[in-house]
Order: structure tokens, then C-alpha cells, then sequence
């Protein structure tokens, strides 16, 4: 799969919008019959361009009021220290997203917690004694204003195919 057509990006449009959608109903929304389609989201799984499908869940609702965005600064930053670093933040769950950033910090995380309490512990007795972490830096989030895993697709592709005629 070199070049997506608008197709492609039609059914990358509709499948990040509505994941649920049944292979007839992405189908008819994209102006296609429904083997072509299934065989297009088979390829665009394939060749990595859909990573895989989510329930996106309410954090609140969860019992998870607390969200914070923490810095964390390195002692050192060598290739195999940040490595390191790297693969003991993947192990943990409280850590929704992890960024390796320019500036100042190495890693910028986003953290859920019950309350801040229990993420005042997180800290002291997780993230701090992570290898090789010198400090941690601490912004709380006091409202979410947009919180979306929808990628921005380009307008131009996602003019609407023409349908398909029901002669």
C-alpha cells in the first residue's frame, strides 16, 4: 500500500469517528460494496495505518478524578539509561501516555489517579525511584476542555466518493 486513495482515507475517517461500524455500514458510508471495503481495512491494518480498535472510557466514572501531566527529569541521558527508562514507564498503568520531549525534562506523562493522594504515593513510591530519575515536576489538570485520539485527516481526501448507483 504505497499512496491512499479517498477512499482509504474516507474509511480512515469513518473508523476513527465510529470503530463499531459493521463492514456493510463502512461500506455504504465510503460509496463502496462490501468486499472491496473489507479488503481495504484489511490493508490499511496491514500496512499499519489502523494500529488496532478501542472502547474510550470515562475516567470519572471510573474513580479516576485525578489527572496530572509530570515531567520527569533525567540524572543522565544516555542511549541506554533513556532505554531503560523508557521500558519500566511502559510497565506502568497509571501512565496513559508517555512522550520523550525536547527542553527541559525527558519525558513528559500523563498520569490518572483515584485522588491525590493515591498520586502523591505514585509518586514517591513509583516515579521517584524509577532508575535514573533526578526530579519530578507536577502541572494538575483543572478541567478537561477536548481530550480526542482522533487524528486530524486532510480535508481534501475526505470529500465524500460518489455513491454507488442501486440499478
Amino acid at each position: 500500500m504505497n499512496q491512499l486513495d479517498r477512499y482509504d482515507w474516507a474509511i480512515l475517517n469513518e473508523l476513527q469517528t465510529d470503530a463499531r461500524l459493521t463492514n456493510a455500514e463502512l461500506a455504504q458510508r465510503v460509496g463502496l460494496s462490501a468486499a472491496p471495503c473489507w479488503r481495504r481495512v484489511r490493508a490499511l491494518e496491514e500496512a499499519g495505518y489502523i494500529t488496532g480498535y478501542h472502547a474510550t472510557l470515562d475516567r470519572h466514572k471510573l474513580g479516576l478524578g485525578v489527572l496530572a501531566f509530570v515531567r520527569v527529569d533525567a540524572a543522565q541521558n544516555t542511549a541506554d539509561i533513556t532505554r531503560s527508562m523508557e521500558e519500566s514507564i511502559r510497565l506502568l498503568p497509571e501512565v496513559t501516555s508517555c512522550h520523550y520531549i525536547s527542553g527541559a525534562g525527558t519525558f513528559e506523562l500523563q498520569v490518572v489517579s483515584q485522588d491525590l493522594e493515591s498520586f502523591s504515593g505514585f509518586v514517591r513510591n513509583v516515579l521517584l525511584r524509577l532508575p535514573n530519575v533526578k526530579d519530578v515536576h507536577t502541572t494538575f489538570s483543572l478541567g478537561e476542555v477536548k481530550a480526542s485520539s482522533a487524528l486530524p485527516l486532510p480535508e481534501t481526501f475526505l470529500s465524500k466518493p460518489p455513491r454507488k448507483s442501486k440499478l
